[in-house]
């Protein structure tokens, strides 16, 4: 159980970054551009970046 400190690990962004990536390829695939494959790799995109400044500020 992760204790509720108010610390959140970036390893939990990138977790995240990674499986809205697979999310898109599924989604482009399946559906090809539409508005919700693009909304997913941007929210890819947001936490990775977000990973990143986590990482390079810590």
């Amino acid at each position: 159980m992760t204790p509720l400190d108010g610390i959140i690990e970036p390893i939990y962004f990138l977790i995240t970054s990674i499986s809205f990536i697979l999310l898109s390829v599924i989604q482009y695939k399946k559906f090809g551009k539409t508005r919700e494959t693009k909304y997913l790799a941007g929210l890819s995109a947001f936490f990775l970046c977000s990973y990143i400044a986590i990482v390079l500020k810590g």
